[in-house]
């Protein structure tokens, strides 16, 4: 019982868990870029053990693609290197990283995934636990398959009736950032819900759990739903919602008063 975040956590670890404690949990993914990438990997080597698991680990070119420099081709030599050494075959160069973690089939509802990029927060939109990560953390996770967590409290906006023409979710992101201030999420959980995200489409529920971390939040979610369902297929979505949950603060906003 619980937010979206305690229910997750709870699920994962099989007991009750709530905000403020300090948990070792185990992740279904974890991802680095062509930036991150190379200083987990050299954190990874120091450790000298072997990789958790090859199937879980994801490489994304994208920061810097076309390499434009000798040593950022430098970089992408020791990324292909670790991948060829060690198996990994979830190594991507067409796109986005946190969009092709969506797309190409990673991220599921009730689910955790660490990111080395703050933007990691992205998948929430699926009901998630989604965080970024420091290199170092992403390394250890390499290396067992589990990291530490806090479990944030968490932060409830519900947005009431329709987003009027020309309005978007990142309008409802800045409109909330210029509430909280850029700071105002600072390690808590967000939960998007209300009837205005309800109507949204999962690309637009991306983009609030994408903005998320922008005013500090940890991790953004929004519960999975029929738009999940439509999007991920029936068999990949479970029942998956707060219950009777204590949140950190409780946040309405008025669709109709938004502005570009």
């Amino acid at each position: 019982m619980g937010t979206l975040t305690e229910e997750i956590f709870s699920r994962r670890l099989d007991r009750p868990v709530r905000a403020g404690e300090i948990v070792v949990a185990p992740v279904d993914y974890a991802m680095a870029h062509d930036v991150t990438g190379p200083l987990a990997i050299e954190a990874f080597r120091h450790l000298d053990v072997p990789l958790w698991d090859p199937e879980r680990v994801i490489l994304v070119f994208d920061h810097i693609l076309p390499a434009n420099t000798i040593a950022a081709a430098g970089l992408h030599k020791l990324v292909r290197d670790f991948a060829a050494e060690y198996g990994v075959t979830h190594v991507f160069q067409e796109g986005i990283c946190h969009q092709l973690m969506v797309e190409k089939g990673f991220i599921r509802p009730g689910g955790i995934v660490v990111g080395a990029d703050s933007h990691s927060t992205t998948y929430g939109a699926l009901g998630c636990f989604a965080a970024g990560f420091g290199s170092t953390d992403i390394a250890v996770t390499f290396a067992t398959g589990r990291t530490w967590f806090r479990v944030p409290e968490t932060i409830r906006i519900n947005l009431r009736g329709s987003l009027p023409p020309g309005i978007f979710p990142k309008d409802l992101a800045l409109k909330v950032i210029r509430m909280l201030g850029a700071e105002g999420a600072n390690y808590l959980a967000v939960e998007w819900g209300g009837e205005a995200v309800e109507a949204m489409s999962v690309d637009e529920r991306l983009t609030l759990a994408n903005l998320t971390v922008d005013f500090g939040g940890k991790a953004g979610l929004c519960e999975p739903d029929e738009h999940t369902r439509a999007y991920l297929g029936e068999a990949e979505v479970f029942d998956l919602h707060p219950v009777t949950p204590v949140y950190r603060s409780l946040i309405e906003v008025d669709a109709e008063t938004l502005e570009p």
